[in-house]
């Protein structure tokens, strides 16, 4: 019979590790996570600047440091792959790197389906022997045949990639797309299909359009605090086409301090706008279920929210 690990609790770590990153204040190091949007917000150039900038060891959008640069392996399925070196080129002049320098190698095959065994156990053998410091697949949709909203479908694919990550200390960034007219709910919650999706990311990257030009990128960690909302733009400079951050000027984002755990579910019911089922409301609100329990109870005894057969909803 195998026996579980145990430890004596005097021996235990007294406080968590340092909080380590991939490229700072945008994704963990190691971390899982998707890169979402609707269609047209950047989301494979901003997947593509983050290639870069770990291959480069230059900062992403020219403002996130990288500390560790290292290889990339990146599956663009949606694009030509002329189309992807032009715009890796573009990204590069804007880095100030050539793209020859850099260790980013591209899988090139026509097809990758996540959904067969055949093609997972391929692409496990080439993390396997190229240990990327980073995996981008780009986009979700163009990797497999099941459908998106049934979560018994959804969460194999995704515990595959966990899988991976776990093996191979590699991140993994997937490309995922957006409701189409999701603007005013959560960006998270606005992600196509099942929630396995949004409460899979160790970090996840959120793009939307506001206007014709500016794009706002929103940054959410498991473990850390997120940095303030960005506004980017796509910028074409000489033969540059990239990202940039739209003020310039501004100093250098800092992590805001943490919300009180009421003060989040308070939060996620208003970006919410609807009662929120006690199981959704603990994804967005990552807390434990005895937690969010006690904490539930004594907003709902203050009168701060209310119950009601659909869920929890802030008072009015």
């Amino acid at each position: 019979m195998n026996r579980l690990p145990v430890a004596p609790a005097h021996t235990l770590a007294e406080r968590a590790e340092e909080q380590r990153w991939l490229v700072d204040g945008l994704w963990s190091e190691e971390a899982v996570g998707i890169i979402g949007g609707e269609p047209k917000c950047c989301k494979s150039f901003l997947a593509l600047d983050l290639a870069v900038s770990v291959a480069a060891g230059t900062p992403c959008l020219r403002r996130f440091a990288v500390q560790r640069p290292g290889r990339v392996l990146l599956y663009a399925a949606e694009d030509a792959l002329h189309i992807v070196r032009r715009r890796l080129d573009g990204i590069c002049a804007a880095a100030g790197r050539h793209l020859a320098d850099l260790d980013i190698q591209v899988i090139t095959a026509p097809s990758l389906r996540l959904d067969l065994d055949a093609d997972r156990a391929s692409l496990h053998e080439t993390v396997a022997r190229l240990k990327p410091r980073l995996l981008v697949l780009d986009p979700f949709v163009r990797l497999h045949q099941i459908d998106e909203n049934i979560s018994g479908e959804v969460a194999p694919l995704l515990a595959y990639l966990r899988d991976l990550q776990r093996r191979h200390a590699t991140a993994v960034i997937l490309v995922h797309h957006a409701r189409k007219g999701a603007g005013n709910i959560r960006a998270g919650q606005a992600l196509r299909g099942s929630s396995e999706f949004h409460a899979w990311g160790d970090s996840n990257l959120y793009l939307r359009r506001d206007g014709d030009d500016r794009i706002t990128l929103s940054v959410e960690h498991r473990a850390a605090p997120p940095i303030p909302m960005l506004t980017l733009e796509l910028v074409q400079r000489a033969d540059a086409l990239a990202l940039e951050v739209a003020d310039r000027m501004a100093h250098t984002p800092q992590p805001v301090a943490p919300q009180s755990i009421d003060d989040r579910i308070a939060a996620a019911l208003a970006n919410a706008g609807q009662p929120q089922p006690f199981a959704d409301l603990r994804a967005l609100c990552r807390v434990r279920t005895a937690t969010l329990y006690e904490h539930l109870a004594a907003m709902t005894s203050t009168g701060r929210i209310i119950k009601s057969g659909d869920g929890y909803h802030l008072a009015r």
